[in-house]
C-alpha cells in the first residue's frame, strides 16, 4: 500500500491551462487528421463528409473524451489503474488493461509509418523526391520492403519519442508540445497558402466546402463517425492518462471541446493543403492509405514543376509536417505504456520508459520486416503489419470505447460523475443530463454501428 501511495504522490500535473490543451490536442492530432482524413474526404464526396464529421466530433467524440477526462482525473493514475479505482476491483477494471494494451501495440506500428515521413524527409533534403508516378510507386514499395532503413528510421524516432517522455510531464511533454504545435500550424498555413494560389486551385476548394447533399448515404456516415472517433485517439488509453495530469480546476468540457475543435481545424486545412494542390493537376486524392507517400509527392512535383525550387521546399514541409504530427500522437501514446510500468511495477519513470522503448522499438521492427520477405511473419494473408493495424484500430478501440460509455453511463455511481463533470460544483452542469444521455444511449450505439460496418457486418 505504501508503494502505491508513493507512486500518486509523485505524480506531476500539467503546468498551465495551455499546455493542458496543447499536450491533449497533440495527442488527438496525428496521422489520422493529416493523412486518413483527407483521402477520407476524397473517397467520401468531399464536403457533406465534413459536415457530417463536425457533427460525430460534437455528438459522439467530445463526449468519449469528457468521459476518459473524467476516468483519469478521477483514478489520478495510469489508464489500468484509474478504471480500478472507479470500477472497486470488478471486471470494468479489465478495459483499462485493454487500453493499455492497444496503446502499446499502436505504438509500435505507428512508429514504423512515422519512420517512413522521416526517410522521405531524408530523401527531400537529398532531392530525391522528384520523378513520374511510377518513380514515387517504386520509391515507396522499395522502402516499405527494405529491412534496414525502416527499422532503423522506427528506433530512431522511437528515441526522441523517450528523450522527450524521460523528462516528464511539465519539463518534458508540456515543453515538448508548446514547440511542436505552433510549429505544426505555421508549416500547415505555410503550405496550404503555396497550394491554394495554384492554377485551378479553386475546384479543390470549392470540392472541399461545396456539399453535394446526393452524396449522403450510410457508408458516408459511418465513414465520418469512425473517423471522428479515432481521430481524437479515443480507447487508446492517452487521454485517459493525460487527464490524470489536470489539476482540479481544469474544465474537462471546455478542453474536450477546445480540443475538438483544433481537431477538425487541422483536419480542414489538411483538405486545403492537399486537395488545391491535387485538383491543380488533375488529380482527386481518393487514393487510400498510399496517398501520403505515393500519390502526393507526384502532386507536388507537377503542380511546382515550374517552381522547383519552391516545390522542393514545399515537399520537405510537407514531411516535416508529417513526422511532427506523428511525434506528437506517438508520445502520448508511449506515455501510456510508461505510465502503466512506472506505477505498476514501482519503477523509476526513466527505466519504465526505457523499457517501453525498448519493447516497441522491437514490435516496431517485426512490424516493419513482416512487410518484405521474411517467411513466417504473414498470417492468413495479412502482414503482422496489417494485423496490428486490423486488431487495434478495428476490434480493440471499439471495444474499449463502447465499454468505457457503458461503464461510465449505466455503472459508475453519477455523483462521480456529476462531480469531475463539474469541478465538484464549481462549475455549471446544465449539460450534464444531456452529456449523460449520449454517453448512456447514443455513444454506445454509434460505436456498435462503426464496429459491425468495419467487420462488414452491415451489409
Amino acid at each position: 500500500m505504501g508503494k502505491t501511495n508513493l507512486a500518486n504522490l509523485e505524480r506531476a500535473n500539467f503546468g498551465s491551462k495551455l499546455g493542458v490543451i496543447l499536450a491533449t490536442a497533440g495527442s488527438a492530432v496525428g496521422l489520422g487528421n493529416v493523412w486518413r482524413f483527407p483521402y477520407m474526404t476524397g473517397e467520401n464526396g468531399g464536403a457533406v463528409f465534413i459536415m457530417i464529421y463536425v457533427v460525430c466530433v460534437l455528438l459522439l467524440g467530445i463526449p468519449c473524451m469528457i468521459s476518459e477526462f473524467i476516468i483519469g482525473r478521477h483514478g489520478r493514475a495510469n489508464t489500468a489503474r484509474a478504471y480500478s479505482k472507479l470500477s472497486e476491483g470488478r471486471a470494468w477494471t479489465l478495459i483499462g488493461f485493454m487500453g493499455v494494451l492497444t496503446g502499446f501495440l499502436i505504438t509500435g506500428y505507428y512508429a514504423v509509418v512515422a519512420g517512413w515521413c522521416m526517410q522521405y524527409i531524408w530523401a527531400s533534403l537529398l532531392g530525391y523526391m522528384q520523378g513520374s508516378p511510377e518513380f514515387f510507386r517504386q520509391y515507396f514499395v522499395e522502402l516499405s520492403t527494405d529491412p534496414i532503413r525502416p527499422v532503423l528510421w522506427t528506433v530512431i524516432i522511437l528515441v526522441v519519442t523517450y528523450l522527450v517522455i524521460e523528462h516528464g510531464v511539465r519539463d518534458g511533454i508540456e515543453r515538448a508540445s508548446k514547440m511542436m504545435m505552433p510549429t505544426l500550424f505555421i508549416l500547415l498555413l505555410v503550405i496550404v497558402g503555396a497550394a491554394c494560389m495554384l492554377p485551378n486551385a479553386e475546384k479543390g476548394i470549392e470540392f472541399l466546402f461545396k456539399p453535394d447533399f446526393s452524396k449522403i448515404n450510410s457508408d458516408v456516415f459511418l465513414a465520418a463517425l469512425g473517423q471522428s472517433f479515432y481521430s481524437l485517439s479515443i480507447a487508446m488509453g492517452c487521454l485517459c492518462t493525460y487527464a490524470s495530469y489536470f489539476s482540479k480546476d481544469t474544465n474537462l468540457t471546455q478542453s474536450a471541446i477546445q480540443i475538438g475543435v483544433i481537431d477538425c481545424l487541422v483536419a480542414i486545412l489538411a483538405g486545403l493543403m492537399i486537395f488545391p494542390a491535387a485538383f491543380s493537376v488533375g488529380v482527386n486524392p481518393d487514393s487510400g492509405p498510399s496517398l501520403i507517400f505515393i500519390t502526393l509527392p507526384n502532386v507536388f512535383a507537377q503542380a511546382f514543376a515550374s517552381m522547383p525550387v519552391l516545390g522542393y521546399v514545399i515537399s520537405l514541409l510537407f514531411f516535416i509536417l508529417l513526422t511532427l504530427a506523428a511525434l506528437t500522437s506517438l508520445i502520448s501514446l508511449h506515455e501510456v505504456s510508461t505510465a502503466f510500468f512506472h506505477e505498476e511495477f514501482v519503477m523509476t519513470r526513466k527505466k519504465a520508459a526505457i523499457l517501453v522503448t525498448v519493447c516497441t522499438s522491437i514490435t516496431g521492427a517485426i512490424c516493419s520486416l513482416s512487410l518484405g520477405d521474411f517467411d513466417g511473419l504473414s498470417f492468413f494473408g495479412k502482414t503482422l503489419f496489417d494485423w496490428f493495424d486490423f486488431i487495434t484500430g478495428q476490434i480493440f478501440l471499439p471495444i474499449v470505447g463502447f465499454l468505457t460509455c457503458i461503464f461510465l453511463g449505466w455503472f459508475v455511481p453519477h455523483k462521480v460523475v456529476r462531480d469531475q463533470f463539474t469541478n465538484w460544483g464549481e462549475l455549471p452542469g446544465k449539460f450534464f443530463h444531456f452529456y449523460l444521455f449520449l454517453i448512456k444511449y447514443v455513444c454506445p450505439l454509434a460505436i456498435l454501428f462503426i464496429f459491425l460496418h468495419q467487420l462488414n457486418l452491415l451489409n
